[in-house]
């Protein structure tokens, strides 16, 4: 039997380029490195390379994602929070929950200034997932470094959305009051 042919180099590259660019779902590193017969870990010095060329993939917790261009319709802001790491599920909750995609975490640092993490999560299923990996990799929130205080970088259909999510998190005093 004859064992399947890796895939070397700037071909790999460019195949997983192409195939990330072609999904609509995140696709795992360990799911790249079967389909081109090389380790992980090679796949993970691959998309480290492709970023290096400004490629806009970005890692999640579901796997890479390639970052399309945003729709023009779909309206984005950042908000303000502040929490322990215990209500971390239920913020998250409360913007799925009203049709907004959290993208991103971010505090500032202040040593290594704004530290940013993906987070890509837009449904209850995704948050699940996110939250599952969290707690079996036993890994630390970034807002455990500035005392809960962080930023989301947010988006949703529509404008209105936005604001509902924002005044839901308000009566739950999630955010940060920048009035004060």
């Amino acid at each position: 039997m004859k064992e399947p042919t890796k895939i070397l180099g700037d071909e790999r590259r460019e195949f997983i380029l192409k195939r990330l660019q072609e999904s609509n779902e995140p696709i795992t590193g360990g799911e790249l490195a079967a389909i081109t017969n090389v380790s992980r870990q090679v796949i993970v010095g691959d998309i480290t390379l492709l970023k290096a060329k400004n490629e806009p993939i970005i890692a999640t917790s579901q796997g890479y994602l390639y970052m399309h261009a945003s729709r023009p319709t779909e309206a984005e802001r950042i908000i303000a929070c502040s929490h322990g790491p215990e209500r971390t599920e239920e913020e998250l909750l409360l913007l799925v929950d009203h049709g907004v995609t959290v993208k991103d975490v971010k505090i500032e640092h202040p040593v290594y200034g704004d530290l940013t993490a993906s987070i890509m999560v837009s449904n209850r299923y995704e948050m699940k997932q996110f939250m599952g990996k969290i707690k079996s990799t036993n890994a630390s929130y970034l807002s455990e470094l500035t005392d809960g205080i962080h930023l989301h970088a947010i988006s949703a259909p529509s404008e209105k959305a936005l604001d509902e999510a924002e005044e839901t998190l308000r009566k739950a005093n999630f955010l940060i009051d920048l009035e004060q």
